[in-house]
């Protein structure tokens, strides 16, 4: 009874947003208030993302009995359907997960204070000026109670939440700094000590946080309309085409425009989408053939890892982050800084010695039960996630390419697999494309639309945004190895 009236609510919300929307030219009702002296606010994006239009993203499940069952869990449990899930809708078993996922690090029995779940996420989403995020928790954190005093800096919180500052800081830039001496200082803080329990709670909220983060700049996500940056007062500045036009997705100048000055031709992308299949079947006909030595595995590793070092963007500088999101972390300044920069030596992080299946789970699993099995579920579908297709092609098998952007994050972040051969990765992964990772994994708030438009040229949106879903997990998944791992040092 419950899913019935919120799907009804939310189909009442959507009719009510698209009457919101209509114009003058197409025969909207805004003439009317207008005249009336009420000022209606005009949606600032086009869609939920700034990045696919908005057509496309419309048309995923239109029919769809799965996703309206997925619109009214996420309603019901939220009040609202927010852009993030909307563009996530392109992979409804992975939608799934991450709501159910969400819903229990929020909302379930666990360690944690509700406003202190929403004021974690606060934190996390702020390391990366991610005000989309912040600006949603804010709201959160006040329905359940926050006091609004915290939300004036986090020298306003109690001290508990401010000492989880510095964890914060490390795990969402330089994860692989985090020791054991960390942890003990959050353990061992008399009155304001965290438990173990309060504890990995609080790091699985800080690394999905972290990583949405990084799913909201990669896909563009716009502000809703009723959230600040999501709406504008000022009438639209339109020729030729009708305002409904923009919000539908058909911006045909603009694209126009983009198309012209891009210089690159169809035939261009059909060649790299070809190029990459035959340089798979290449690699695979290798394996086949002959499998590298040990030393050789490692050799490659670290050559790539050091590679990785040299690969930014032409945009990469520095941002200051705006006050108003800036007051929720301390040392601003305090940025992402390549793994082994200026001759810094940090020993590599071997997953047969510690590595999520065998160690970070059940860790997890009987600190904050059941959680553990929500998150391995949701790593699992993401990297199993196929239609097996690419681009205009059918009935490939993309594990080869699934593996080495996992393996190649895991990379940047210091980590290896003993049984993978990194030689891979530079067969596969072409600079732009690394580009891309690098930046949503790293500094996301630097993500650009043209850094978006400029891989992967004639695959479909929805396996770029299945892209962004490994990328965040397996993100999520570096930051959690380092941090349980540092864990367990303490507790042995």
């Amino acid at each position: 009874m419950r899913l019935a009236t919120a799907a009804n609510e939310a189909y009442t919300a959507s009719l009510a947003v698209s009457e919101l929307l209509g114009c003058k030219q197409c025969g909207g009702g805004r003439g009317q208030d207008e005249e009336l002296g009420i000022r209606i606010p005009r949606p600032l994006g086009h869609g939920p993302s700034r990045f696919i239009p908005e057509k496309e993203i419309l048309q995923v499940g239109s029919e769809d009995a799965q996703m309206h069952t997925l619109f009214a869990d996420s309603f019901a449990a939220l009040g609202r359907l927010d852009n993030i899930t909307l563009v996530m809708v392109f992979h409804p078993q992975y939608l799934e997960s991450f709501l159910k996922t969400q819903h229990y690090l929020l909302q379930m029995d666990g360690p944690l204070p509700l406003h202190y779940r929403h004021y974690i996420g606060i934190m996390a989403a702020a390391r990366h000026q991610c005000s989309y995020l912040v600006n949603l928790h804010v709201n959160d954190f006040l329905h359940v109670g926050g006091d609004p005093k915290w939300l004036n800096g986090l020298e306003n919180a109690p001290q508990k939440l401010q000492n989880l500052g510095e964890l914060n800081k490390v795990l969402a830039h330089r994860p692989w700094l985090i020791t054991k001496e960390h942890i003990e200082g959050l353990l061992k803080a008399e009155e304001h000590s965290w438990s173990l329990a309060e504890l990995v709670h609080a790091v699985v909220l800080l690394t999905h946080y972290h990583s949405l983060a990084s799913f909201t700049f990669g896909c563009g996500i716009s502000p809703e309309i009723h959230c600040d940056g999501g709406h504008t007062f000022r009438p639209p500045s339109v020729s030729n085409y009708c305002f409904c036009d923009i919000t539908n997705g058909n911006h045909s100048v603009d694209e126009m425009q983009v198309n012209s000055a891009g210089n690159v031709s169809v035939s261009d992308s059909f060649f790299e989408v070809e190029a990459l299949m035959e340089k798979m079947r290449q690699l695979q006909e290798c394996r086949d053939e002959e499998e590298a030595s040990q030393e050789e595995m490692a050799s490659r590793f670290e050559i790539e890892k050091r590679e990785s070092m040299f690969v930014f963007s032409s945009d990469d500088e520095e941002a200051t982050p705006a006050r108003d999101v800036s007051r929720h972390f301390e040392d601003t300044s305090y940025g992402y800084k390549d793994f082994s920069r200026h001759g810094m030596h940090v020993p590599t992080f071997r997953v047969q010695d510690y590595c999520w299946e065998d160690h970070g789970y059940s860790l997890v699993n009987r600190l904050y039960p059941d959680v553990g099995q929500l998150i391995d579920e949701k790593f699992h579908i993401a990297y199993n996630l196929t239609y097996n297709t690419m681009a205009m092609h059918k009935d490939v098998d993309t594990s080869m390419l699934r593996r080495a952007i996992w393996n190649y994050i895991h990379c940047m972040f210091g980590i290896r697999y003993d049984d993978y051969d990194y030689g891979e990765i530079n067969q596969l992964l072409d600079r732009s494309f690394k580009v891309y990772i690098k930046t949503v994994v790293c500094t996301p708030e630097k993500v650009t639309k043209r850094m978006y438009d400029s891989f992967w040229r004639q695959f479909k949106h929805s396996e770029k945004v299945h892209v962004n879903l490994l990328l965040i997990e397996a993100r999520m998944q570096a930051e959690l190895l380092y941090a349980l791992r540092a864990i367990t040092r303490y507790m042995t």
